[in-house]
């Protein structure tokens, strides 16, 4: 099946505060951000024409710019105002949206202070992250050589674009090997997350999951956990050892594009599909499809 690239699509952009065609959505070759990665961006769902979790995406894009010492040029308000059109626009109901923030041209250098920051959100039909298939019975996941970062040596905090560079790395290298993505570690050895998506591991019924003290506390991560407690589900935020691998029952992953997807292979390791990954997963669909109606239980 063929793809049609990314800018040659039709539709509108919002671009430092108009929307302008697709295609004439260009940025100069001499950027800042193109030669240092001085940019960061979000990764938003809307469901049935809603926008999931909006304002606290824009405001983790105006934190990641400031982690990153810019300051995007305007307000959560306005950025949930212009993605709430960008979707309109699109006239999509079901769909990713991509607010970015980045420095332009106007200084080359490690030191950018003075460069102008723009922004852009764009809006694409965007399905499951993995295919139903892997979803249905788990992705299959390989343990990355690259290891996330300590919080002293990078912006962990910050969604920004050169922190994926390793993860890019780290899922080529596993769809070369028959995976869906890589298991990631972190500059301890300890199990971090996926290549985009955090990471919980169920055990004797509670749910565990690793400390977010190197990588991006999820929105998705923070919003499953809220279900899991309503379900009266124990959770555990621990240090997680990938020698602790094999004593887990079931394992998913959460994130805006993964959602939350099972996992049915970690390197030679199998795990099953199992209730609290499937209770949980359809609590998430519930919510996001506005047809939730969970009640605290115990379980």
């Amino acid at each position: 099946m063929s793809v049609i690239p990314f800018d040659q699509r039709d539709g509108l952009i919002w671009f430092d505060g108009e929307f302008i065609p697709w295609g004439d959505a260009k940025v100069h070759i001499m950027s800042h951000a193109f030669h240092y990665g001085s940019a960061v961006f979000e990764g938003v769902r809307a469901y049935n024409g809603n926008i999931f979790e909006l304002h606290k995406h824009s405001e983790r894009l105006i934190n990641s710019g400031r982690i990153l010492d810019f300051e995007v040029p305007y307000t959560a308000e306005e950025l949930d105002n212009a993605c709430i059109e960008a979707l309109n626009k699109s006239g999509f109901k079901d769909a990713y949206i991509r607010p970015l923030a980045w420095r332009g041209s106007e200084q080359m250098g490690v030191s950018a202070q003075n460069t102008k920051i723009h922004t852009m959100i764009a809006v694409w039909e965007w399905p499951s992250y993995f295919s139903p298939e892997a979803r249905e019975k788990g992705i299959a996941m390989k343990t990355s050589k690259w290891k996330r970062p300590a919080p002293d040596t990078a912006p962990i905090e910050s969604k920004a674009i050169g922190l994926y560079m390793i993860c890019t790395l780290s899922k080529h290298e596993a769809e070369k090997a028959g995976y869906n993505d890589a298991l990631m570690l972190d500059w301890r050895g300890q199990v971090a997350e996926g290549t985009g998506a955090n990471i919980f591991l169920m055990k004797d019924g509670e749910i565990n999951t690793p400390i977010p003290d190197c990588f991006l506390n999820g929105i998705t991560r923070q919003t499953v956990m809220e279900l899991a407690r309503l379900r009266g589900y124990t959770i555990n935020e621990r240090v997680i050892m990938p020698e602790e691998l094999p004593e887990f029952d079931e394992i998913f992953v959460t994130g805006t594009a993964a959602e939350v997807t099972a996992v049915g292979k970690i390197d030679d390791l199998e795990y099953k599909v199992g209730p609290i990954t499937r209770q949980l997963r359809e609590d998430y669909e519930n919510l996001v499809s506005g047809t939730a109606d969970i009640q605290q239980t115990a379980t």
